[in-house]
């Protein structure tokens, strides 16, 4: 299933259930007096937060969801039944946008309920309006109108730690290896082309696509995807050993961070050289000492087809994330 981050869905509300006329009936009286009851309540469009990120790829085709209508009133002063309401499941890290009004929701966590738009209240039946001068009243009113619109969804993933980098820095198969997540992997740019979990002892991580220089602006696949570190913990910052310069490497990306803003230039930051195996050691300290020195921040070391390094660095990720 295609994953799916952003879409437009209608939502509706039930009208609630009308009061009704009735009368009591007896053998020695085929009228007596009023017992019309109310209306059901109409059930509520209500959005509920969810830990599958896919959740939204199951609206590309069904769009349309509409509460029940509450049920009219019965005889015998019986209660209309309310109407069910319409639970719409969406990703934990989604921003709901009611597009009419421009109010929108944040959904934060696991089974969290947003009611997006509440069902109409029942009528009253005539019972309710039987009195000392109105001992036998027709009056009833109706259920209220319902509520509807569209709804823009918008999910920006919640992850503890989001793996950046330029393409091919190595984020989906570092990803694979710690998580055993099933990223695409490929020798060539864009190999990502969305973003990727995995679970890494009970904390998420996600492997973002590779950003290019104008990504902040909205070129290639940048703008799309910087969104979804909004919300991350520490940002894992990749640059391949395989670089000539791995400063400019990571200043490329780094710019683009601090031009979308948005509170990303202030989240931690952990530099990780990757694919050291392509380098001899002492190429790799060297690496290593630079980008400390340029960029003031720590610097870890990785290989996935290193085990000894491999964990290592998991040791040293399983800290900085506080699992215990």
């Amino acid at each position: 299933m295609a994953f799916v981050d952003e879409i437009r869905i209608y939502a509706e509300s039930g009208k609630g259930g009308d009061g009704v006329v009735r009368w009591l009936h007896t053998k020695t009286n085929a009228r007596g007096g009023p017992s019309g009851g109310d209306g059901g309540r109409g059930g509520d469009a209500v959005l509920l937060g969810v830990r599958d990120y896919a959740a939204l790829a199951h609206y590309r085709f069904e769009k349309k969801f509409c509460a029940e209508k509450g049920e009219d009133g019965k005889n015998n002063l019986k209660h209309g039944a309310n109407g069910a309401d319409i639970l719409i499941r969406v990703p934990v890290g989604t921003v709901a946008r009611v597009i009419d009004t421009g109010v929108e929701y944040e959904m934060t966590k696991e089974d969290e309920r947003i009611v997006i738009f509440r069902g109409g209240m029942g009528g009253k039946g005539n019972a309710r309006f039987k009195s000392s001068t109105n001992q036998n009243p027709f009056e009833l009113t109706k259920g209220k109108d319902n509520k509807g619109g569209d709804i823009e969804l918008s999910l920006k993933i919640i992850a503890d730690a989001g793996l950046i980098g330029l393409p091919n820095s190595g984020k989906s198969s570092l990803l694979n290896a710690l998580t055993q997540a099933k990223s695409i992997v490929g020798d060539y740019p864009f190999t990502t082309l969305e973003p990727h979990l995995g679970d890494f002892y009970r904390r998420i991580l996600a492997d973002i696509p590779g950003l290019i220089e104008g990504a902040s602006s909205g070129k290639g696949l940048g703008i799309k995807f910087l969104k979804h570190i909004e919300r991350t913990r520490i940002l894992l910052h990749l640059v391949s050993a395989s670089q000539d310069d791995p400063i400019a490497s990571y200043r490329e990306v780094r710019n683009e961070v601090e031009l979308f803003g948005r509170g990303l230039p202030d989240k931690k930051e952990i530099i990780i050289l990757s694919k050291i195996d392509l380098i001899s050691p002492e190429e790799c300290e060297t690496k290593k000492q630079l980008l400390i020195r340029e960029t003031g921040r720590e610097v870890l070391l990785v290989s996935i087809k290193d085990p000894v390094v491999l964990k290592e660095f998991s040791d040293r990720l399983t800290k900085l994330l506080d699992i215990n």
